[in-house]
């Protein structure tokens, strides 16, 4: 049976691409900080409890991993936060961006390096890496930039090791999501919502988490063998420029 590492599983869109893929028949271990999973899975599913932006955490996270089944095939990097108080470019915090820093980007590329190198040793063809950044990754916004940078990096990251696996056969893609309906949007529902009906989507309404986990699925079952270091926009169109 295939296996697929899920991070930020409790929830959003970690939670909708766990379901996903063992809807598809593939053994999910997740990982997330909340002690317990809110909601159960159906299907092969294991939970790990951890910090992404702990090595100590990631070690045991892929070892648990490895013991019951001896393989990953795939690696999605969905585990991510945004500043616990915005604040203008011109008065964030060293802590807030090492906070944010350490977990979407640090912690992201130690994951994906540890699984990397399982993966490349264990008849890699078929596997894959998925990266979830952001448009917020090319889009500007001045009241979390700390977010920003770290999806940023999320795709630099996605590019290295796109290139730097390709010989071994493991396609690494990054997807973009754009205003999504997770609890990390709830807070700001209002705004968006008037940015919707303004005419900011071609596609007039808010992104779910099973339209990412569509993406992750398409991006992990072989059926784009020739495709490694693609951002996709998964954003109603945001990434359009129009006039």
């Amino acid at each position: 049976m295939k296996t697929a590492l899920v991070t930020g599983v409790a929830g959003g869109i970690g939670f909708a691409t766990a379901e996903k893929l063992l809807q598809e028949g593939i053994a999910v271990v997740g990982m997330d900080i909340a002690p317990k999973m809110p909601q159960s899975l159906e299907g092969e599913f294991t939970y790990v409890q951890g910090d992404l932006s702990k090595s100590a955490d990631r070690e045991h996270y892929i070892n648990t991993a490895m013991k019951k089944y001896g393989r990953i095939d795939i690696l999605v990097n969905v585990a991510g936060v945004a500043p616990k108080v915005r604040n203008d470019i011109l008065e964030m915090t060293e802590e807030s961006y090492d906070f944010v820093m350490n977990i979407n980007t640090k912690g992201t590329l130690f994951l994906t390096q540890a699984v990397a190198n399982i993966m490349k040793n264990d008849n890699p063809s078929n596997k894959a890496i998925v990266n979830i950044s952001s448009m917020s990754a090319y889009t500007s916004s001045t009241s979390r930039g700390e977010y920003c940078i770290s999806k940023a990096g999320v795709s630099m990251v996605t590019k290295l090791f796109a290139d730097r696996l390709a010989e071994y056969g493991i396609m690494v893609n990054e997807i973009r999501p754009g205003i999504i309906a997770t609890g990390m949007t709830e807070k700001v529902k209002a705004k968006y919502d008037a940015l919707i009906d303004g005419g900011l989507l071609p596609i007039k309404r808010w992104g779910q988490p099973e339209d990412i986990a569509n993406a992750v699925w398409t991006l992990c079952n072989g059926s784009l063998p020739y495709v490694t270091g693609q951002s996709i926009d998964v954003d109603g169109g945001f990434h359009i420029r129009r006039l």
